[in-house]
């Protein structure tokens, strides 16, 4: 089988770690090729610390946090805050994702809490049919088809909840999961503890403070396995399904390529072979539904 290659794109340089880390582990392992981008600099996410500096370690750590499963990162320039869905971050997305032609991007949900999440799905939609237009950013070669896209689980429910079409068991990538995140110093033991109150909780060693992150993470994360435990018992069965703790989870756009069972085996390997397709057409389907009528 010819290798994947996996775009998973979020706002920041730590999301895509936090929301798929343990499902780019199972790729990696498998010798895939895994790409995490982050569309901002994370230049604003800090109490103390702003501004080139900050997105510099950021840049770093994220570096570090993809070399712990063998993948990569690459993080753009645009100001952390300050995302917008314009011309510019289209054509510049375009051109990258061409370059990096992916089987499979994973992305946020459009609808979200914060405007660069938001953005940066849009940012993915809008780019969806183009990567297929020669006449659009014709420096860079287009692709042939559109990818299957993907989004990354939350727990927004309007304008529509998050529905699991796949559902990953990753309870055995855990400890890479905390690795990972233990490399985003930055964040889960500086930033995002002081604008959530609890910065006092973090421990000053390493050790401790890996225990603690990987409690943490466990607690956030428990809950996706009951919320979504119809889609696990579909894809591991009763005996496997009902024991998974710890999952991550994608829905289908129907803005990228279908998800049929044989696109379903090929780029998620790892998952049984009885897995179920599921998921609306794709707009490119519903397009080719319509051309007959």
């Amino acid at each position: 089988m010819a290798n994947l290659r996996i775009l998973i794109i979020g706002a920041h340089p730590d999301d895509a770690d936090l929301k798929a880390g343990g499902t780019a582990a199972k790729w990696c392992r498998l010798g895939h090729k895994v790409c995490l981008l982050s569309l901002t600099d994370g230049g604003a996410g800090h109490h103390l610390y702003r501004g080139p500096a900050l997105a510099e370690r950021r840049r770093q750590e994220a570096r570090a946090a993809a070399a712990v499963i063998g993948a990569v990162y690459e993080v753009f320039n645009y100001p952390d805050g300050e995302l917008q869905p314009d011309l510019h971050a289209r054509q510049r997305l375009i051109r990258f994702v061409r370059g990096f032609r992916p089987d499979l991007v994973l992305t946020h949900r459009p609808n979200d809490y914060h405007p660069d999440h938001r953005y940066a799905a849009i940012l993915v939609q809008d780019a969806a049919y183009m990567l297929t237009v020669p006449a659009i950013c014709p420096d860079a070669p287009h692709l042939p088809r559109t990818p299957v896209i993907m989004y990354l689980s939350d727990d927004f429910k309007k304008p529509a909840p998050f529905q699991a079409d796949v559902a990953i068991d990753v309870g055995g990538e855990m400890d890479l999961m905390v690795d990972m995140l233990h490399c985003h110093a930055s964040q889960f033991y500086e930033w995002l503890p002081y604008n959530g109150g609890y910065l006092d909780q973090v421990p000053l060693s390493e050790p401790a403070r890996l225990g603690w992150l990987k409690e943490r993470l466990q607690k956030r994360i428990r809950p996706l396995a009951d919320r979504h435990r119809e889609a696990v018992l579909r894809t591991y069965g009763e005996d496997g399904g009902e024991g998974a703790e710890y999952i991550e989870a994608f829905e289908l756009s129907e803005y990228g390529a279908p998800l049929d069972a044989p696109t379903r085996a090929r780029l998620f390997p790892f998952l049984p072979s009885n897995t179920a397709p599921a998921g609306p057409p794709s707009v490119r389907e519903w397009a080719d539904l319509r051309s007959g009528d």
